[in-house]
Parts: C-alpha cells; sequence; structure tokens
C-alpha cells in the first residue's frame, strides 16, 4: 500500500481534483483487473481508449484515476490526475509504486531488428555461470533466477515490467538483461526505468505496418538510446549503417562493436561447421556453440558487455564457449542423416542470415528445403522480399501458412508468390496448412538434405481468427521426420 500524493511524486499535471492523501492498493491500465483503493490508469491505445473504461474502473473500486481528459460525469469520492500523457506518467508512477525497482538493479537493454533474444539470452546465461541471481525479460520468455515465467510481450508495459523487476528484485537478482522492442519504446513501456547500460545490434526492414516509415521505426530505437543518463554506457554494432546514428545524442559512455570495421571490441570468424564456430575475439580464440555470422555478432555483443561490467576476462571467455543459443533460433535436429533446422527468421534480414550460413555450411550434394510463411496483420511489404530471398538460396521451398491471424493465408501466400520470378516459381509450392507443408518437405528429402522451418521458432501456436492453436515447429518436425524417414 503507498499513499497516492508518494506515486505521483515526479510527474506533472495539468489538473487535478481530489485528495491526494489516499491509499492505493494497486495500479493498472485494465480495467477488468481494478480492485479496491486502485489507481487506474486510462491510457489511449492502438485498438482501444481507456478513457471509455472510466466508469468501469470506478464501479470495481477505483478510487484514483489518470487521465488525458476528465469524463464528463465526475465522482466527488474519486481522485482525478489530468496528464498530457498518461502513457508516460504511469512508467513513473509504476517506478515509484514499486519501490524504484530499476535503480537498485543493473538494467542493461537490448534493442535492433534482429538479434535481441539470443543477446539477452546469452547474457542471462553469462551472468549467470559468473555466480549472479539473473533475471530476463525476452519474446521467448521471463527468467527470475531459475523460475521461468511465460512471456506475452517482446516488452512488458511499465506497469507489468516494474511489477516483474520488483519480483526480481525481492528474489535478489543483480543483472537484469532485457529486449527493447520499438513499439515499446513509442508505447512509453520503458518510461521511468532506470537503465545502466542499453545496446543496439541491428536495423532491417520491420514493424513498417506500425511505425508506416523505416525513418520512424530508426528513431524509435534511437529513442532508447536518447534516454540514457551519463551514468549508462551505450554499445552499437558499427558494421551496421544505422549503428552510429544511434550514438549520436545519447549522454551515456559510448562503446563499439564491429567485424568489418574498427571498433573496441573485434571478432573475426575462423572456421564455421554445423555443430559450431572457430572464432577470434578481441585476439583470442575459442569455439563457441552457436553458427552463423549473425550469432557472431551476438556473442561478440555479450562478450563486449561483460567487459564493460568489469568482470573478468578469462571468465568471461570460458563460459562463452558454453552458451547456447535460444530457442527457435538456429535450433538443429539430426535424423537419418536429415538436418532440420528450426528458425524465427521473420524479416528478410533475418532470413537471407539464415539461409546463406546454411548454404555456407552445406556440402555440394545437399539440397535445401525452405518452409515458410508470413505473419498477418503485420507488415505486407516485406512479404513478397521474403520469398524471393528464400527462392534465392534454396533449392526447393514451399509457401504456407504462419499466423494468419485475421487475414487469409491463401491471400498472404498469395502476395509470397508475387515476389517471385517464372524461374522460381519452378522450385516453389504452395500449401496452405503448415503440417503437411512440413510432412511434404521431409517427403522432398534425401539423404543430407536439409530443411528450414523459418518465422515461427519459439512459437507453441497458430494464431487464426484470434484463437491460438497448439503447434510447435520442432515438435512437428522432429515427430515427421522420425515416422516418415523410419518408414
Amino acid at each position: 500500500m503507498k499513499l497516492l500524493s508518494d506515486i505521483i511524486g515526479s510527474i506533472q499535471t495539468v489538473q487535478m481534483i481530489g485528495n491526494t492523501n489516499i491509499p492505493i492498493h494497486a495500479i493498472s491500465n485494465n480495467s477488468k483487473n481494478i480492485t479496491q483503493h486502485s489507481l487506474f490508469a486510462a491510457i489511449r491505445g492502438t485498438t482501444t481508449d481507456g478513457h471509455l473504461y472510466i466508469q468501469d474502473a470506478i464501479q470495481k473500486g477505483a478510487t484514483a484515476i489518470l487521465c488525458e481528459q476528465l469524463p464528463v460525469s465526475l465522482n466527488n469520492s474519486i481522485t482525478y490526475l489530468v496528464v498530457e500523457d498518461a502513457a508516460k506518467a504511469i512508467g513513473h508512477i509504476a517506478h515509484h509504486f514499486f519501490d524504484k525497482p530499476s535503480e537498485q538493479l543493473n538494467l542493461i537493454g537490448v534493442t535492433g531488428t534482429n538479434g535481441k533474444t539470443t543477446s539477452v539470452t546469452l547474457l542471462y546465461q553469462l551472468f549467470s555461470l559468473l555466480g549472479y541471481t539473473c533475471g530476463l525479460i525476452s519474446t521467448v520468455e521471463n527468467k527470475i533466477g531459475n523460475q521461468t515465467i511465460p512471456s506475452t510481450h517482446t516488452t512488458p508495459d511499465a506497469i507489468q515490467m516494474n511489477q516483474l523487476l520488483k519480483q526480481m528484485l525481492d528474489k535478489g537478482c543483480q543483472y537484469v538483461f532485457t529486449e527493447v522492442s520499438s513499439i515499446g519504446v513509442h508505447q512509453k513501456r520503458i518510461e521511468g526505468l532506470h537503465f545502466r547500460g542499453g545496446a543496439f545490434t541491428n536495423l532491417t526492414h520491420d514493424h513498417l505496418d506500425y511505425h508506416k516509415t523505416f525513418e520512424n521505426y530508426r528513431d524509435c530505437k534511437k529513442q532508447f538510446f536518447d534516454y540514457l543518463p551519463e551514468t549508462a554506457f551505450a554499445i552499437t554494432n558499427k558494421d551496421d549503417k544505422n549503428g552510429l546514428y544511434m550514438l549520436q545524442n545519447t549522454k551515456a559512455q559510448k562503446y563499439t562493436y564491429a567485424l568489418q570495421t574498427l571498433a573496441d571490441f573485434k571478432a573475426k570468424i575462423l572456421e564455421q561447421h554445423v555443430n559450431g564456430t572457430l572464432i577470434q575475439l578481441n585476439g583470442k580464440e575459442l569455439w563457441i556453440k552457436l553458427i552463423g555470422k549473425f550469432n557472431v555478432y551476438n556473442v561478440l555483443l555479450v562478450y563486449a558487455i561483460a567487459k564493460i561490467l568489469g568482470q573478468d576476462e578469462e571468465t568471461i571467455l570460458k563460459h562463452i564457449s558454453n552458451l547456447n543459443p535460444a530457442k527457435g533460433r538456429f535450433q538443429i535436429i539430426h535424423h537419418h542423416g536429415i538436418t532440420g533446422i528450426v528458425d524465427y527468421a521473420h524479416t528478410p534480414d533475418a532470413l537471407e542470415n539464415v539461409l546463406k550460413t546454411i548454404k555456407e555450411l552445406k556440402q555440394d550434394h545437399q539440397k535445401i528445403i525452405t518452409v515458410i510463411g508470413c505473419g498477418g496483420n503485420r507488415d505486407a511489404a516485406k512479404r513478397p522480399v521474403m520469398a524471393q530471398i528464400a527462392c534465392q538460396y534454396s533449392d526447393k521451398v514451399i509457401f504456407t501458412s504462419d499466423n494468419p491471424r485475421d487475414e487469409k493465408p491463401e491471400d498472404i501466400i498469395q502476395q509470397m508468390e508475387s515476389g517471385i520470378s517464372l524461374t522460381d516459381k519452378r522450385k516453389a509450392m504452395s500449401i496452405v496448412n503448415r503440417e503437411e507443408a512440413i510432412k511434404t518437405a521431409i517427403h522432398l528429402t534425401e539423404d543430407e538434405d536439409i530443411i528450414l522451418l523459418a518465422g515461427k521458432g519459439h512459437e507453441t501456436y497458430q494464431e487464426i481468427k484470434g484463437v491460438k492453436y497448439p503447434f510447435d515447429d520442432y515438435e512437428k518436425l522432429s515427430t515427421y521426420l522420425q515416422q516418415i524417414k523410419t518408414n
């Protein structure tokens, strides 16, 4: 329980009506979760406006309302706080309500189009091996020490984030590694948090359905670094053409990492194999379990952050060799001479990186068979591009359903097919049912061929018309490889 006056200290109000010397037992931006003596934050979202639910929240026991516009009818027993930006204000209120947890943790944020999940997962693994109790906030899962909590968003909202950080602090966590999405930044989900450091991986085509232009998308990423204080560090991928742009206005201490250009932290690929990579990391040779150039960037970033945070180099290098990839990120299955790979690649750049890596590792006699779809209600412009990339690097391609959501999967597939040439159409086919597409891919293989299932990675469902049906690419591929190739 907190007094309202204690948790609104730093926010600027346009108007305040009522008593602030009242107890607040909970805060929420969802009227369904309101209980007695709660503060309800009326947030204007992308699909609904929290102002429409103010009366519902009051009926359920809210005694304080945070809003941008007063309701027509006021209740004399309710305190109203009118602000210019409720999403921004609730971040600071949540920070105070949960006892400022981010100020007491080493909170590290990673942003970029690709590599966020792998980077924070590797950081969590590394610092756990270094002997720290750690927290993880990622697309795949959230972890408090060894406890796993399901993840619903890449970046939770400000209330959920602070509540999670408070739980991590109470469980003894010292370091917390979180993904920072562009949408999360735009929706003020990180507002009020105190970051020890921020990292940038890369920037390619994604989320343009939300941001509308690449410049808007890029600048949302940059806002994270503009937000960092002087006490933080900011590290960027210097090989990415937008890397240095991210650091232009940051107050944080600046660092760079790269494979191709001069930087504070450098790595070089010496050998690549299907079960790992030999690399040189700041002059030291070591073997890592991860595969692909894109993963070498992730490992280099993890090494750099550990060094910046003052960890011993020899100990870092010893443990980096034992790090495992995140679920659904270049996850490999071997069965009866066939290699299956499940990867979350759902952007053109990510797909090209994965397929280039497979092409570099395979033998001349091995064929690449790619099964791929694109998500519904998402950036449609990338669909023909991804289809073209799949055909460019594969011997056979099956276009199929991903998470069609509210769209017809046939329409999505048709848009994908519009991006390929007549020549490529000879190597491509379309099978709407994803399970049938996977079975067909396996039937098309010969000994030592490679199947790539792209787009869903760690997801254990397929979302169709608002319903999530159980579907796990890794599980399906394992099951049918065993059944079909054993017969």
